[in-house]
């Protein structure tokens, strides 16, 4: 629908197929209207040329565009086109002549043989701006500078030529088409911009947003509508709130994604006066989504075509950036909170929700999912509730968010499956307590948090941090996966070596992709080695040192409000800066396994399928190495067996065992392996 029918005022209501009828039948009598409107008005510019191709060359402009159409345009319902383009753009009577001598070559076949007779050339069947100011009424110069209306908005188009006022003179495609009723989004901006159509239900606190975009934007007209600036991590809902926005103001909405956006300088600017041009003939609004990009430089030509162009903007972003020169007001979009996620699922989960085993308590306090991801794991469990499945322990709806949740960490960290059970893990009785009881907090956290009202008295310290020390191979990254096993969570190992960079502001920014990307499924994040990262914090020296503080104090605050278990694992607890072990809830260290211990990982070890013969846990006890030895030296004697045809026998585990001591650069002693063979 043209711009100016969406000024039509409200057609009678009645059953939707009526309603919609009545509106068609409106919009084709206004179409026809109009374009008796517009011929008419091409009428008069054709008499204007002719009456100056007869009097000849050097004649002046004829006075037949003073009179009105034959058809009155206060007459119509609703203003023609022509008319309410003209006011859109202030185009002067001139102005709106020279557009439409321009369209009549597009809409009269005659109109080319009576420009090239009133030039007194043949070859110039064109309109052209000299023609224009010996035939038409109210001739100005400034018509034609690039500041004026018709070619500052791109309404017309000069072809080529040496002198301006020669040049061939063509309207342009969207404003021919807009001019005979016929609305659509220029071509030059359907592979940039996305329509929004409007959303469905949105929880409160986003209805609130909403309503606050729209109270903004009725406020001011088109020289005072400020910049929305949405904020925050919902991409999604940060979308779905504009458009509803637009939707409760009855505008079109499109989205621009920021990195579409040129950094050429006059490429950017063609693109602003475009997309201008075509918010003011559709009423439009325009989201620039800015949510990938990760630097300000990155989004500078994002906030340049922002600071250029008028109309109705928003922009969506995960930091704050600054507009300097437009009036922008901001507002931060937050997930839905745990009551509305509550209603959230209840509504995606319909009378199916008692069929879940009461596990929609669990997963609230659990996965911290956007609208979007609520309605996408209860499609996932509904579809398996109708397929009879059953996920693996119960929890169907738990392992549907799980899916769902799963962070995208890239290169930054890589997804561990548990493997391990309690019944693996050989620790002295006060170290699988405390782990007994990491799991115990995870469980009860909403409980406490939120019924008991934790949560109200302050959100720092919130999160569950642990700190496993003790030497290489003692259990720590196993004790990880038992947690993970238990608790039904994701485990992710974080690269340090990714991570960390040298380059000022790169490790906090790695930081928070990987807290960011976790925070929804409340995954298990697993720093390996983590002194290299969370060492003590030094005294400052240089800048160096300046930031390297400034990387430690921004990964306290990440881990005081992570939502999910962050478990950090060192062989050199001493070296952890000191303010980290305040904020760390659980300590456990890892012990080297004494004889007794080492016989009991001995005893565990070969798998129930492996083929053994003759061996001696009490003399492999004697082997002084951790767990992670004791894993290599069997699975490498398992090799050993595999390729000489035979069972697991001492003779193998004692070739094991010299392999992995040469490897830690050990001696065998003689009290290690005496009486082996």
């Amino acid at each position: 629908m043209t711009g100016a029918m969406q000024d039509m005022p409200p057609l009678e209501t009645g059953t939707a197929r009526a309603g919609r009828g009545r509106k068609v039948r409106a919009l084709q009598d206004w179409r026809e209207a109009n374009r008796r409107y517009l011929m008419a008005s091409l009428g008069l510019v054709r008499e204007a040329l002719q009456r100056h191709a007869a009097r000849g060359e050097g004649a002046g402009p004829s006075e037949a565009l003073e009179r009105a159409p034959e058809t009155d345009a206060a007459r119509l319902p609703v203003p023609p086109a022509l008319e309410t383009l003209c006011g859109q753009f202030g185009l002067s009577p001139f102005e709106r002549s020279v557009l439409l001598m321009c369209a009549g070559v597009e809409l009269d076949a005659g109109f080319p043989a009576l420009c090239a007779a009133a030039q007194g050339d043949a070859g110039r069947g064109y309109p052209t701006f000299s023609l224009a100011l010996a035939a038409l009424p109210g001739a100005h110069w400034s018509a034609l500078v690039p500041s004026a209306p018709l070619r500052r908005w791109r309404l017309i188009e000069l072809g080529a030529g040496d002198k301006v006022t020669l040049k061939p003179l063509r309207i342009d495609e969207r404003i021919l088409h807009h001019l005979a009723g016929l609305s659509h989004l220029d071509e030059r901006l359907e592979g940039l911009l996305e329509p929004l159509g409007a959303p469905g239900e949105l929880p409160g606190s986003h209805i609130a947003v909403a309503r606050r975009m729209a109270q903004v934007w009725s406020l001011g007209g088109a020289e005072a509508w400020p910049v929305i600036h949405l904020c925050g991590g919902e991409h999604a809902a940060k979308l779905a709130i504009a458009a509803a926005a637009c939707t409760k103001l009855g505008l079109p909405l499109y989205a621009l994604r920021s990195g579409d956006i040129p950094g050429v300088p006059a490429e950017r600017e063609a693109l602003a006066r475009l997309w201008e041009r075509e918010s003011i003939l559709s009423g439009a609004a325009l989201v620039v989504d800015g949510d990938e990009q990760e630097s300000a430089e990155a989004a500078r030509p994002a906030l340049s075509f922002l600071e250029r162009t008028r109309g109705r903007l928003i922009l969506s972003t995960r930091e704050p950036l600054d507009a300097r020169r437009r009036l922008v007001i901001r507002l931060d979009v937050e997930k839905p909170s745990s009551a509305e996620q509550r209603m959230l699922w209840q509504r995606a989960l319909g009378g199916h929700a008692g069929r879940l085993d009461g596990e929609l308590d669990t997963v609230v306090a659990q996965f911290n999912l956007s609208l979007e991801g609520i309605c996408a794991a209860g499609a996932g469990a509904l579809a398996g509730l109708a397929s009879g499945e059953r996920a693996a322990g119960g929890g169907l709806l738990w392992e549907s968010c799980r899916v769902q949740a799963r962070p995208r960490m890239g290169d930054l960290a890589r997804r561990i499956e548990p493997a391990a059970g309690w019944d693996e893990l050989v620790l002295p009785a006060p170290q699988l307590e405390t782990l007994r009881e990491i799991a115990a907090h995870v469980r009860q956290r909403a409980k406490v948090y939120e019924s008991w009202g934790f949560t109200a008295k302050g959100k720092r310290g919130l999160g569950i941090s642990a700190l496993f020390a003790g030497a290489s191979g003692t259990g720590k990254t196993m004790a990880a996966e038992v947690l993970a096993g238990e608790l039904r969570l994701d485990l992710y190992h974080i690269d340090l070596s990714q991570v960390v960079s040298k380059y000022i502001g790169e490790t906090e920014k790695n930081l928070r992709r990987v807290f960011d990307a976790a925070e929804e499924g409340g995954a298990i994040l697993l720093f390996d080695e983590a002194d290299a990262l969370f060492g003590k914090r030094s005294e400052v020296k240089d800048s160096h040192d300046r930031y390297a503080n400034v990387e430690i104090s921004y990964l306290l605050q990440r881990m005081e409000a992570y939502r999910g278990v962050a478990i950090l694992t060192t062989n050199m607890k001493s070296a952890l800066d000191s303010a980290f072990m305040r904020r760390i809830r659980f300590v456990v260290q890892f012990p080297f396994p004494d004889a007794s211990q080492r016989a009991e990982i001995w005893g565990r070890i070969f798998p129930a399928e492996t083929p053994t013969d003759g061996i001696d846990i009490g003399k492999l006890a004697r082997l002084n190495v951790a767990g992670g030895s004791i894993r290599n030296i069997a699975l490498n004697a398992a090799f050993l067996a595999a390729q000489a045809g035979e069972a697991v026998r001492m003779t193998h585990l004692l070739r094991a065992a010299r392999s992995e001591y040469a490897k830690l650069e050990r001696p065998v002693t003689e009290a290690e392996i005496g009486g082996w063979a």
